[in-house]
């Protein structure tokens, strides 16, 4: 199957749509299967959904995607991708399950597997910070200023559903890169080429722990990402015996202390022909270092908690928790609290083997570039599924269809609603897996018998088209709308929509205006200041760390 892999997208498919018919061209094919975005994507539909974007108002582009969405151009390729910093997070929201953005352009959702012909491809939307992680999806509209950038943070709910899965993918997709895949590729190369990476990398805070948990417990064939804005290739190795990796919630991840930051390991995945075609037409070579004092940097403005924040909110890190224990409340006093006040008690997840029906080895990892002359930002790739499941291999045509078992975590997990606090502990592998079992036994039943697992192309438009004539700077937040691609879903698995509300509950919150210090229900609120955040999610403000990349 012929698939092309772009990094971040950053509204710009017109180019990105242009760089692989020509590079098709250079490599005689005739076209590719499916196009694949880590991120950033930003389809913005309107100039009001530039008010939910994570973007300084002076640099705002309304891009090209709502041609797309308006139905006057149509993606000439099948294109998929997930969310990362720099979204239209009010549309992204609307489609928390998943679904078409525009004909023939599908959001993953904030985490999903899905199929598509006989490949088998799994997605985490957004970036790390672990000061958001145990929360909620809590940001409604209208959107505070803390809100537009919480709103893209990994939450540890998703990452625990992609955790439950007991059957091999093939490919996985984080638009942050797994934490510590840096010491599984030439290092050394990378830290020439991206010198700030290596402070963060040596401290074990360079990209995403819960991606890492899901590549970790997945093992694709393939691992694609984005974010960090260069090319790098790394191949990762596997202990088939090795237990599962941690539960989603156990910050302060056992691997944190291995020896991989000691490895000296130089491997790269072999990709054959380079097959990249920047748009400069030049493929041969590292790209050249053009200096672009246009090219700011969008997450410098990604702002990390307070430290009393972090000790407001009940999931904090690790480095919260420690704050607590260095200044903890008296006994006597904290005796005279209401029994609302006591600290939660996790639940022990016992330790689960893992599963042997993932039997892949070896993940070859990859991050591109955005789309940008002289980057890196495009591959063409031949990829096979591993062993395709009886269920996959039914699916002879090249179309997208729902996952039997992904079906039935998200009938097991249907109870929980994402929007509201606190969000529930996770209970373990062992108290999911005989729900998720007789899940799939409905899912048969109910879904597959009917011939309902080829995902409709249902695409309606929601939000008004793009007016130039408004600008690129409205004073009024977007509307929340009701996606009927979601009512859908939810319907077929019978379940509740908690994407839903009533126009006078809408009405209602639009009136108050967007919260002073947003945050949300159990302690959301963020302060100013610095530290705490590793490059990949969560990054301090300048002074050395997060600079111009992502």
């Amino acid at each position: 199957m012929r698939i092309a892999i772009e990094g971040c997208g950053h509204g710009t498919l017109h180019a990105i749509y242009a760089s692989i018919t020509k590079t098709c061209q250079v490599q005689g094919w005739d076209g590719v299967d499916l196009l694949i975005i880590g991120g950033d994507f930003q389809a913005v539909r309107n100039s009001y959904d530039l008010n939910a974007m994570s973007v300084p108002a002076k640099y705002r582009e309304i891009g090209d995607f709502h041609e797309y969405y308006s139905g006057t151009r149509v993606a000439p390729y099948l294109t998929l991708f997930i969310g990362g910093n720099h979204e239209a997070s009010n549309h992204l929201w609307e489609l928390y399950y998943g679904g078409w953005v525009a004909p023939n352009i599908y959001y993953l959702g904030a985490a999903n597997v899905i199929n598509f012909g006989s490949l088998r491809i799994a997605g985490l939307s957004g970036i790390w910070a672990g000061y958001d992680y145990k929360k909620a999806h809590y940001e409604r509209l209208p959107y505070g200023p803390n809100d537009v950038k919480s709103i893209y943070h990994v939450r540890e709910l998703d990452t625990r559903k992609l955790l439950q899965v007991r059957t091999q993918v093939d490919v996985g997709i984080s638009h942050d890169w797994p934490r510590k895949i840096e010491w599984q590729g030439d290092f050394n190369q990378l830290f020439r080429f991206k010198p700030h990476f290596k402070t963060d990398a040596q401290n074990g805070r360079l990209g995403s722990p819960a991606a890492k948990y899901v590549m970790d417990r997945l093992r694709p064939k393939w691992w694609f990402a984005a974010h960090l804005h260069c090319k790098y290739s790394a191949i990762v190795q596997f202990n088939r015996n090795a237990d599962s990796t941690p539960a989603a919630n156990a910050i302060g991840a056992p691997y944190a202390s291995d020896d991989t930051k000691n490895a000296q390991t130089t491997k790269k995945i072999d990709l054959g022909n380079d097959t990249e075609q920047p748009l400069d037409g030049d493929a041969s070579g590292p790209p050249a270092k053009i200096p672009n004092n246009d090219e700011i940097d969008l997450d410098m403005e990604d702002d990390v908690p307070a430290v009393s924040e972090l000790l407001r909110s009940n999931h904090g890190s690790t480095v919260a928790q420690a704050s607590v224990n260095s200044n903890s409340v008296p006994s006597d006093l904290r005796d005279q609290l209401p029994a609302s006040f006591a600290r939660p008690v996790p639940v022990s997840a016992p330790s689960v083997s893992h599963p042997e029906a993932i039997t892949n080895e070896t993940t070859h990892f990859l991050a591109l570039d955005k789309c940008l002359s002289g980057r890196r930002f495009l591959q063409l790739l031949d990829v096979d599924p591993v062993s395709p499941s009886p269920d996959i291999r039914a699916n002879t045509q090249q179309s997208l269809t729902y996952d039997k078992e992904w079906l039935a975590i998200t009938r097991a997990f249907r109870n929980i609603n994402p929007l509201t606090s606190p969000v529930p502990y996770d209970q373990g592998e062992s108290h999911y897996r005989p729900l998720i079992e007789a899940e799939e036994a409905w899912v048969e039943e109910n879904i597959i018998k009917s011939g309902r697992m080829v995902i409709p192309e249902n695409f309606e438009i929601t939000a008004p088209v793009y007016d130039p004539e408004v600008g690129l700077h409205p004073k009024e937040h977007p509307r929340e709308y009701t996606n009927p691609q979601t009512v859908a879903f939810c319907a077929m698995l019978e379940m509740e929509n908690f994407f839903n509300a009533s126009e006078e509950e809408r009405e209602a919150r639009m009136a108050n205006g967007p919260p002073v210090d947003s945050g949300g229900a159990g302690g959301g609120g963020r302060g100013r200041g610095r530290g705490f955040g590793g490059r990949g999610g969560g990054r301090g403000r300048g002074r050395g760390r997060g600079r111009g990349d992502s």
